[in-house]
C-alpha cells in the first residue's frame, strides 16, 4: 500500500494541511470554463474549491519554467494590496523585479517612460485586476504566469497556477513556494532549508 501511494503520488511542497490553513483552496462562488480542471468540488454554500494538488503541481511547472529566465528577465506585478508585500519579498530573494500597486500604462510598451522595462517573462497575481499589465505582455509576445482563481479566465495566460488569489495568507504561501521552487531549480539553494525566508516573512498585513 506505502508503495502504491509512493508510485502514484508525489510529494506536496508542502504538507497538504498547510495549503488548507493557509486557504489556498478557497475559490469564489464563480467558475469560468477555462478554470473548471482546476476545481475539486462546489461546496453547499455555492463556493467553488480549488484542488490543492493541482496547485501544487503547477507551483512546480511555474518554477520550472521560470528557472529559464535569468531573474532580471523577471517581471512580477500585483494591483491588489494583500499580493505587493508578496510579490516584493519574491523579488527580494530572487532578484526578480517587482511593480506593486498600480501598474503604469506604457510600462511595457512606451520606451519614452520613466518607468519603462522590458521583461522577458511576467507573473501576474490576478489576471483580472492585473489587465494592463496582462495587456501589455500580449502586446509585446512575452510569456504569461498568472494566479488564477475559480472565476479567472485564462486568455493570454501561458501558465496558470489555480490558488485563492485574494487571500492574504494564501499569496504569502504561493509566492514563497515560487521563490523557493525557482532558486532549488536554478541551483542557487540546494534543499528547502537553505531558504532562510519564512511564509509570514511574505505576509501583509491587515
Amino acid at each position: 500500500m506505502a508503495e502504491e501511494k509512493e508510485k502514484g503520488e508525489e510529494e506536496t511542497l508542502v504538507p497538504e494541511e498547510q495549503y488548507l490553513t493557509s486557504g489556498v483552496h478557497i475559490g469564489t462562488r464563480q467558475k469560468t470554463a477555462d478554470m473548471k480542471a482546476f476545481i475539486y468540488k462546489v461546496r453547499n454554500d455555492g463556493l467553488y474549491i480549488i484542488d490543492i494538488r493541482k496547485t501544487d503541481e503547477r507551483i512546480k511547472l511555474a518554477a520550472k519554467f521560470l528557472a529559464k529566465y535569468e531573474p532580471t528577465q523577471i517581471l512580477v506585478v500585483s494591483v491588489r494590496q494583500y499580493g505587493q508585500k508578496p510579490i516584493q519579498e519574491f523579488a527580494r530573494c530572487t532578484g526578480a523585479k517587482a511593480i506593486p500597486g498600480r501598474f503604469i500604462p506604457g510600462t511595457l510598451t512606451n520606451p519614452n517612460i520613466d518607468t519603462f522595462m522590458e521583461p522577458d517573462i511576467i507573473i501576474l497575481t490576478d489576471p483580472l485586476v492585473d489587465s494592463q499589465a496582462l495587456a501589455e505582455a500580449r502586446s509585446i509576445g512575452i510569456p504569461v504566469i498568472a494566479l488564477c482563481d475559480t472565476n479567472n479566465e485564462l486568455k493570454y495566460v501561458d501558465l496558470a497556477v489555480p490558488t485563492n488569489n485574494k487571500g492574504r495568507r494564501a499569496l504569502a504561501l504561493v509566492y514563497w513556494l515560487l521563490a523557493r521552487e525557482y532558486l532549488k531549480e536554478r541551483g542557487d539553494i540546494k534543499s528547502n532549508e537553505d531558504f532562510k525566508p519564512s511564509v509570514e516573512d511574505f505576509e501583509a498585513e491587515i
